[in-house]
């Protein structure tokens, strides 16, 4: 029988884990970005093959995290789904107790509420190794996606993956241009375009991206405003970049990206 501190023991692990694994992915951010403050400007010509080359390293160790992250989970496993399975037995143990007239309503009642919480916590651990190794797959989906579509869509093309969506329109395009998408978007939604980013910011310079010709909407592509945006701008042949979820050192959310894709330098 599990005593008192041995569960405390078992929910502060999985805080300690928790917070590890956040804790190292804001470390890579910062280790990234301040390496790229570091780097001298005199060999401008070899920066992209740096940045390419430091983008790989992040996304790797942000695979590595996740991995070490499920690892420690499946060591959690077993030790909640044993909590479980007893909680089960002393629940089964009560209620023969209670028909008996040897326990409480109320002591029969704690015992079915240990089962619950002890499953909801088997559950949840589950449900994050599943996370996890659906994190692990779409970073490596969209390593190889950006390499098989690097240069190669078409104008007019679009391109769709598990985590973003590209389209390159032909029809020109500036951020003088903002009024009249934010007009579209005022007569359909009734409500300004909820612009993030106008032009370069600030994630932008960390992250040595291009971005001065393009602007950020905060608005997810599977929503119904995030769909009617991107199909005005496919309609005037606007180029954009639609992001589902946050992408190591390319996107830190769900948002559209409406320009040309920002370029590293």
């Amino acid at each position: 029988m599990f005593a008192v501190g041995s569960r405390s023991s078992l929910n502060r692990r999985t805080q300690l884990i928790r917070g590890g694994v956040l804790v190292l992915c804001l470390q890579l951010l910062l280790t990234s970005a301040a390496a790229q403050k570091k780097r001298p400007t005199k060999h401008a010509s070899k920066e992209p093959v740096k940045e390419e080359t430091q983008l790989a390293r992040l996304r790797d160790e942000y695979i590595k995290a996740t991995k070490d992250y499920r690892t420690s989970l499946e060591k959690l496993l077993p030790l909640y789904e044993t909590n479980w399975h007893r909680a089960e037995q002393r629940l089964t143990q009560s209620k023969t107790l209670f028909e008996q007239g040897l326990i409480s309503k109320r002591d029969l009642d704690v015992s079915e509420g240990a089962v619950v919480d002890d499953k909801a916590k088997v559950d949840d651990v589950r449900k994050q190794m599943s996370t996890a190794d659906t994190q692990i797959a779409e970073v490596l989906i969209e390593v190889q996606s950006e390499q098989q579509m690097a240069g190669r869509i078409s104008k007019g093309g679009m391109v769709r993956t598990t985590s973003f969506i590209r389209y390159n329109g032909g029809g020109p395009w500036s951020l003088a241009q903002v009024n009249t998408v934010d007009g579209f978007f005022r007569q359909k939604f009734g409500r300004a375009l909820p612009i993030a980013v106008f032009g370069q910011g600030a994630i932008h310079n960390r992250w040595r991206l291009d971005h001065h010709n393009a602007m950020d909407i905060s608005l997810n592509p599977d929503g119904a405003e995030g769909q009617a945006l991107m199909d005005y701008l496919r309609s005037r042949g606007i180029p954009f970049s639609a992001f589902r979820q946050a992408i190591p050192g390319t996107a830190t959310g769900p948002h559209i990206h409406v320009g040309l894709p920002s370029h590293r330098y």
